[in-house]
């Protein structure tokens, strides 16, 4: 398997960066297994889904950070599950969570987002948790890509568990706007679900225009990242995406 490119700012300003989407399904399964997972993928980013949301969430996710050498940034029960982690390199500018409009009956949604700095690059940040009724994931997804175009910055990557296939029309609605990672540029593994029998590929990583994926996909054969922790870790496999993302504006 071809090498994934690590985290660096080159010189003209330009950012390398490692994003990993990963739904960890609200820590019930190995959380050893998990933090040893994240920090063999070697992120810059980190964006959850299922986050722990209920009582003494913050804690827990705040260990989860520790664990893994990173550090919390925003979301988890401020979004109904979203989160976003990072490693120091990254520069917060700001960050917002949001709560989607929610179908009675259905679960609440919502989006972690941020805006950091990375070397000379500047970039929005989104996780994200589709819905699993289609018209409202549709919409979510509609609601996305506004989201993104309201942060105001030059470069943008958004990933989560869009609980739908390529073939279904929300992925195919992002996929339309944004540049899908694995069909950019496939590394690893393909499909995240389930980490025992995958088979279905429901997890992604999404960049805007200017924006050069380097690879991306399950972190299959990484280094450090054993397969028995990815099974144990959680009900989802992680996608692992490398960037790189172009000097912002000032």
């Amino acid at each position: 398997m071809i090498s994934l490119p690590d985290s660096r700012t080159e010189p003209d300003g330009s950012a390398v960066i490692r994003v990993l989407s990963y739904n960890i399904r609200s820590l019930r399964d190995d959380r050893a297994a998990l933090a040893r997972v994240i920090r063999a993928c070697a992120p810059d980013l980190v964006l959850i889904q299922e986050a722990p949301r209920f009582f003494r969430w913050r804690k827990a996710a705040e260990r989860l950070a520790r664990a893994a050498g990173l550090v919390y940034v925003t979301g988890g029960g401020t979004t109904a599950g979203p989160m976003i982690l990072s490693t120091l390199r990254a520069h917060v500018e700001r960050t917002e969570d949001i709560l989607l409009p929610r179908t009675p009956g259905l679960h609440q949604r919502g989006f972690a987002t941020a805006v950091v700095r990375i070397g000379g690059a500047r970039l929005g940040v989104l996780s994200c948790h589709l819905s699993l009724a289609d018209a409202e994931r549709y919409g979510q997804a509609g609601l996305l890509l506004e989201r993104l175009a309201l942060m105001d910055v030059p470069y943008a990557v958004a990933g989560g568990d869009l609980n739908d296939r390529p073939d279904g029309r929300t992925f195919r609605r992002l996929a339309g706007a944004l540049t899908d990672g694995w069909a950019a540029e496939p590394w690893g593994g393909e499909f995240t679900s389930t980490p025992h029998e995958p088979r279905q590929r429901i997890d992604a990583v999404f960049a805007s225009e200017g924006v050069e994926v380097l690879g991306c996909g399950v972190p299959h054969g990484l280094p450090g990242v054993r397969e028995a922790d990815l099974r144990a870790a959680s009900d989802h496999l992680p996608v692992l995406a490398a960037l790189r993302v172009p000097p912002g504006t000032p």
